[in-house]
């Protein structure tokens, strides 16, 4: 059974990816954390990440046939975020060491100072496809009351 939250646009996700990143690749990797938590587009509010990727023309192909918004963060604010994943090595290349994770947060605490991360940092890769993409998901706390259980075990 998917869950589309009663169509409350209550999930930011979090994107991190390597220069050139397909928006086959974008795609395919939220459709596979939607599937495996139930989730569908409607619950969506946007996808966020760190400014320097908003240019990225996967990200930016992904966003428009999805009429997602797309919000950026600079690295010194996303560094600022406590995250369970951090990573030294992405920290060297950005300048922070959390962009998905980080930028979900960020962007669901602009609707609500309670959000929370759902899922947690989760790397893909396409055989066929250049790049690396890395997908986590923040959620509000404007989930109605009865779906919070129900939806925040996944």
């Amino acid at each position: 059974m998917q869950v589309d939250l009663l169509n409350s646009q209550v999930l930011w996700v979090g994107i991190g990816c390597q220069k050139g990143t397909s928006g086959k690749l974008v795609s395919v990797a939220i459709e596979k954390i939607l599937r495996d938590t139930q989730f569908t587009y409607s619950a969506i509010a946007g996808i966020a990440t760190i400014a320097s990727k908003a240019s990225e023309m996967g990200l930016r192909e992904f966003c428009q046939v999805h009429n997602f918004p797309l919000k950026t963060f600079t690295a010194e604010i996303l560094a600022g975020v406590n995250v369970p994943n951090p990573a030294k090595i992405i920290a060297q290349i950005v300048g922070t060491p959390s962009v998905a994770e980080a930028s979900a947060i960020l962007a669901a605490m602009e609707i609500s100072s309670q959000a929370r991360l759902l899922v947690p940092k989760q790397i893909f890769r396409l055989p066929e496809e250049a790049g690396v993409v890395t997908v986590a998901i923040a959620v509000t706390s404007t989930i109605p009351n009865d779906l919070q259980s129900t939806i925040l075990k996944k």
